[in-house]
Parts: structure tokens; sequence; C-alpha cells
């Protein structure tokens, strides 16, 4: 069969290069996709959110299974779209991510709020303000205990949340979301949210609407320097896997958090189908929500996706028919590491238009995921703040981290930046 991969980031070119191993698979799209993708698979000039063009891609290259990087096509409807189009055809390819009511799990969350706490699932505290209620925003914000955490509702690229430890700078970014829109008018109201003291987590379910397995986990570095110094990006590197999520941490996971999210989504008369996100805080032994989200996080994407054997492709075919339980889907023990390589002035302004040069042949000891890269002059040039994912296996999470920034080592390109403490704190946090 023929596979579409909608993005363009990493994370799609790790996801092309996984599922593109099945020996399904034919050939691969991805759309628009970057200058790593390019290579090796086939790219498509389509913006995600142009549905239209997504369906005549699909009835042109005979795809068959369609598997949906970012978040915004997902709240925006794309599955919605797709299975009440009026052309059959479209009702035989398998479509991978939740419909638009569900996706809201990430779209709002202030709704995500309200399916936690019907649920009785662990999380933090929160308040919801608009722009009309500022003035009480601003009294509550001054009476909260510090420090406290401002989220935008909406979809904001990874940065619209901010941990502010005076209540200044807590206003400011408040103020950021609601009155200068920094992340658009779809941004209409902010959470006040307590502050949760623990070490963070990312774990990843595949879910066909009733059954459901657990992903392998992944750590994520999100501030731009080192020591969770300086602007939230949209994320410097992650590991896997992590030392805490033993099978006891799984089991309060599944029992508090996941079970009763289901029955609730179902009892509302959502199902829900494809990846799902789950960010947690580790708040002494217990996990508590951070968010949720309906995709798959990047770059934790690229440290998950070659810690699982076989054919994966199997799995998501069978979301289709919900007969997700037949399908075994196994877990390396080996570790991986990825350092995620930004452009100058990532990022706020980052540069543009730098040649990328290859000091040994790329892959040699790991593997380079391409995002804000393009090849349209014949030159692979940085087009985007987070420019190349290096990912690297070891039989430790040591070694994996060793050989991703041997991997980097590889890459040279004008002003490039990237943390270099990226998964030490769970190696020093273990021992």
């Amino acid at each position: 069969m023929n596979l579409l991969i909608l993005g363009s980031g990493a994370r799609e070119h790790a996801l092309a290069v996984k599922l593109s191993q099945s020996h399904l698979i034919s050939r691969t799209f991805v759309a628009p996709g970057n200058g790593g993708t390019g290579t090796e698979f086939t790219n498509l000039e389509i913006d995600p959110l142009d549905f239209e063009s997504i369906a005549n891609a699909i009835t042109v290259h005979q795809i068959e299974m369609v598997v949906v990087g970012p978040e915004q096509p997902l709240v925006e409807g794309l599955i919605d779209y797709f299975e009440n189009h009026s052309d059959p055809i479209f009702q035989n390819v398998h479509f991978i991510g939740p419909n638009k009511a569900c996706a809201a799990l990430e779209g709002s969350k202030d709704f995500s709020k309200q399916i936690m706490e019907e649920a009785g699932i662990p999380t933090a505290k929160a308040r919801v303000f608009t722009l009309v209620e500022w003035d009480e925003l601003e009294r509550y914000i001054e009476n909260h205990p510090l420090p406290v955490v401002i989220k935008a509702d909406g979809l904001a690229a990874g940065k619209g949340v901010a941990v502010c430890f005076d209540r200044e700078e807590a206003i400011q970014f408040a103020a950021s979301v609601l009155k200068d829109r920094v992340f658009g008018e779809g941004n209409s109201s902010v959470l006040v949210e307590q502050f949760l003291d623990g070490i963070e987590v990312s774990m990843f379910v595949l879910t066909d609407g009733i059954h459901y397995q657990l992903l392998p986990e992944a750590k994520d570095y999100k501030r731009i320097f080192d020591n969770d110094q300086g602007p939230n990006t949209g994320g410097m590197g992650s590991v896997s896997p992590v030392w805490f999520v033993d099978e006891r941490f799984k089991e309060k996971v599944k029992t508090r958090i996941i079970d009763p999210l289901f029955k609730t989504l179902n009892s509302r008369g959502l199902t829900y189908k494809g990846f799902l996100f789950i960010g947690l805080m580790k708040v002494g032994n217990d996990p508590f929500v951070i968010e949720f989200n309906a995709r798959l996080g990047d770059p934790e994407t690229q440290s998950i996706l070659p810690r699982i054997e076989g054919d994966l492709v199997l799995a998501l075919l069978s979301l289709k028919s919900q007969a997700l339980d037949q399908v075994e889907i196994s877990v390396k023990k080996s570790a991986v590491a990825s350092v995620v390589m930004c452009a100058e002035n990532y990022p706020d302004s980052p540069a543009k238009g730098d040649e990328i040069t290859f000091i040994l042949a790329p892959d040699a000891t790991g593997k380079i995921y391409h995002a804000g890269t393009n090849k349209r002059t014949g030159k692979l040039t940085t087009s985007g703040g987070r420019v190349l994912t290096c990912t690297a296996e070891g039989e430790t999470l040591v070694k994996a981290i060793s050989n991703a920034y041997q991997t980097l080592e590889q890459v040279d390109f004008r002003g490039m930046q990237y943390r270099q403490d990226i998964g030490l704190d769970v190696i020093e946090k273990r021992s």
C-alpha cells in the first residue's frame, strides 16, 4: 500500500522511516515534508490544512493509509472531513488520528481540564480567564502561590506555557496571550494553574477506541539552554526509557488516568482512535497529568520509534476494525537519545538559508532526522528554527547519549545551537 504522512518536522521524518520499513508499504509520501524526507521519500507540496488537496493526492497517488503528524489538522477536523466525504473511495483509506471532538483534548486546555475533573484524573488545580475578566485575573495571580503556571487555552506550537516565579512575569505572559494575541486569535482564554513539583515524563498510547497499548515513554527538554534555562521551545531533545517508569508506575497511569479518560470520553459518545500523548509529572511516586495531546510528540517520537520492534503498520491497520488487542507491540530494552540542532537566534527570530554540510556521511553513527531544511536550490539549507534531530541507540542510556552527540558532530551550519546536557539529569537522578 501507499502511505501518506502529513507534516514537515523531524517527527514526520521519523514516522516515514519507521513505517516505510514495513513490507506492507510500497511508497511513502510526505506532505509537505522537508529536505530530508524529499531525499528518502516523495514530498508533496501540500499544506496539511488543505483538506481538498489532500483528498486529491489520495486519489492520484492511490494512498491507502494517512498518518497525521501535527495537531492542527486534527483539531480542525481532518478526520471528520474524510469520514463525511461524499466519495466512498475514502472509506477504504486508513486515517490515523482522532476526530475533531476528541482532538479538543489538545485543542482546548479548558475542555481537557473539564474531562479530567469529570473523570477524577489527578491534575493541577486551575482556573480559566478571558480578557473581559482581566481585573479578576490580575487579582487572582496576585494572590496565587508561586511559582504559578500560565497556559494559553488553544494551540501554541508547544510555546503556550510559562512557569512564572514572580507575579509580574505571570501577568505579562497572560497579557501576551489575551491582549497581544501572540499565539493567535484562537487563544481567547488562559489557564492559571497550580505548579506541580516533580519529574516530567511523556507517555504515549495507541488506541482503537476499545483497546489500547502503551508505547515507550520519553523525557523531553523544552528550554533552549542547558540546565533548563532560557525561553520555552518546541523541544531541544529527548531520551527513552525513563528510569522511574516501571510496571508499578505504568499501572498507576493505566488505572488512574487512561482507563477513566476513555470511560469518560465514551460516556460522552466520543470514540478516540489514534495516538494519545500524555504529559505527566511524577509528584512523589504518583502521576499527575500536565496535558493531553492528540498525536505523537516532537522530539519524543524520534526517541520512542526506534525502540518499537516489529511492524508498526500492522498495529495501525488494526485501528479501523478495532482489533488492536490482536497485535503485539514489543519494546526493545535498548535506550535512545535525540539531540535537536537549532538555527541561530531560535526561538525568537531563527536564521534561515544557511547551508548545511555533513563532515562525515549522514547517519554514520546514528540517524539524522530533518525538520527545518529544504533542498530547493540543490543545496541543503536551513528553513526553520529546529533544523535537525540527531538520534542514536545504545545498550544503556549513557551510551545512547554519547552516540547521539557523536552523530551531531557530523553536522555543520552557521550559528547552530544545541543543548549539551540532554539526558544527563535522568542519569544523575537514577544514580
